[in-house]
């Protein structure tokens, strides 16, 4: 009985145990083999390397054979030839199949002659160029946009298409234009005309008037200075004098004009604008006028012109202080003299001077962009037929005009280099006075209260320190 019961009892042992037993998972009959000393193998494309192993092979294996071809030279040396930018995994087995090593193979693009020729190309810049995946990777600081150019455009060679720019431009990036506009306008003009009328006297109507002049037609009226005078709304005409005498019953009028008129308009403007290098900078120091435009059904919008001083302009720092500019620039203003009627509107025209161009200088240096000289000459000679060709006494049915005009206009642009700086070294106009005092103003009679405000150091407390009729502006180094 015991000896059945002890059975009874180791069965059911058993058959707890094998219900309770972990049933063997897949994975555990796979195991990674890892024999030897893993290693990276770098080739460069469409060179070869040749390795050698410390153990004899009998068969090798590539994984992918369109990135990199192996051959073996004898049981320890191994041909690597690297075809396309990729990795790739190179088994090593011996005789027995068993697993020697695993190589990865990484094939990149050859960056040796690139670098030699990026050495002998930009000498004095410092430069890294590294391999990534298929790529190129290059990275440091050069001295100008246009050297990282040429640094890119010798890379596109070597790796079309996978270059990874990480480079920097150092120096100084940012250009200040100043431009200068100055026109001057010259005009002359001379005019000698005489007219001669005569009338009758009291009760008498008759009246005959001779002349060239711009005197008034005849009237039936005897005064000689309604026959003689102008009816443009003045009452005399300028450097005119008015001769008349009576011989009997018959009046005579002679009126003798004869002026000569001089001017001179001078234009100067001086726009400055900072911007970054390859950046899109635009001034305008003016206003907009108010242009009304008809549209249909009959309404009438309105159209705002600008007009002004006006300067757009792209700076591009070349190579060291060299600078590109892309430069758009003109000076415009309201010419009330040819004004357009629209319906009960009189719409004036505008004057504009403008130019629009792309040169280099260096820093400092300036260039006359645009330039002008335009000249106008009238001449006008008109007489009374037969009359005028009498000897001397012509000289009194004649009239001549003469007026030259001449323009000249000239534009130079002057770029800088330029940096920050604090901004106690910069001084402004409104640095120098600040609103008088009831004092100053009912007292002392002063429209400003002084330089209180004012720096009291650096170069802005200089510029303060002028008067107010002085000169003005900012500091520049």
């Amino acid at each position: 009985m015991k000896i059945d019961r002890f059975l009874k009892a180791a069965l059911v042992g058993l058959a707890t145990a094998v219900v309770h037993a972990p049933l063997p998972m897949q994975a555990e009959t796979l195991r990674v083999v890892r024999t030897g000393t893993e290693s990276v193998l770098t080739v460069a494309m469409n060179r070869a390397v040749v390795v050698e192993s410390q153990t004899p092979f009998a068969e090798l294996s590539i994984a992918n054979p369109a990135i990199a071809d192996i051959s073996s030279l004898s049981d320890r040396s191994i041909y690597v030839l690297g075809k396309t930018p990729g990795t790739t995994t190179l088994t090593i087995l011996d005789a027995q199949g068993k697993l020697i090593t695993n190589v990865d193979v990484r094939v990149a693009a050859d960056v040796t002659e690139f670098k030699e020729r990026l050495r002998q190309i930009l000498p004095d810049e410092t430069i890294e160029v590294r391999t990534a995946n298929d790529g190129i990777v290059m990275s440091g600081t050069v001295s100008s946009t246009l050297r990282l150019q040429r640094a890119l455009d010798l890379a596109e060679r070597y790796a079309p298409g996978r270059v990874s720019n990480l480079m920097t431009v150092g120096g100084i990036q940012q250009v200040m234009l100043k431009v200068r506009f100055a026109e001057m306008s010259r005009s002359v003009a001379k005019t000698l005309r005489s007219s001669v009328a005569t009338g009758g006297g009291a009760g008498n109507d008759l009246g005959v008037e001779l002349g060239t002049g711009n005197s008034a037609p005849l009237a039936a009226e005897d005064a000689l200075i309604d026959k003689l005078l102008p009816q443009s709304g003045s009452n005399a005409s300028e450097g005119a004098i008015l001769f008349g005498f009576n011989a009997g019953g018959l009046e005579i009028g002679i009126l003798l004009e004869a002026l000569e008129s001089k001017g001179v308009v001078r234009t100067l403007a001086e726009p400055n604008l900072t911007a970054l290098s390859g950046q899109e900078a635009k001034f305008l120091a003016g206003g907009e006028f108010p242009i009304p435009v008809a549209q249909q059904g009959g309404t009438i919008s309105i159209e705002f012109k600008p007009f002004g001083v006006e300067l757009n302009f792209i700076p591009r720092v070349i190579d060291g202080d060299l600078i590109n500019l892309e430069l758009e620039t003109s000076v415009s203003a309201l010419d009330f003299d040819n004004t357009f009627q629209f319906e009960s509107i009189q719409v004036p025209a505008f004057r504009k001077r403008e130019s629009q161009t792309t040169v280099e200088l260096r820093d400092g240096e300036s260039f006359a962009i645009a330039g002008l000289l335009q000249e106008d000459f009238r001449d006008l000679n008109g007489q009374v037929p037969w009359l005028g060709d009498v000897p001397v006494l012509g000289a009194l049915f004649r009239s001549a005009e003469y007026a030259r005009e001449q323009s000249e206009l000239v534009i130079i642009v002057t770029p800088h280099l330029v940096t920050p700086t604090r901004g106690e070294a910069l001084a402004l106009p409104t640095d120098r006075i600040t609103p008088p005092t009831e004092k100053d103003l009912f007292l002392f009679g002063r429209v400003t209260g002084g330089t209180r405000n004012a720096p009291k150091k650096g170069a802005a407390a200089e510029v303060a320190k002028q008067d107010f009729s002085g000169s003005y502006g900012y500091v520049m180094d």
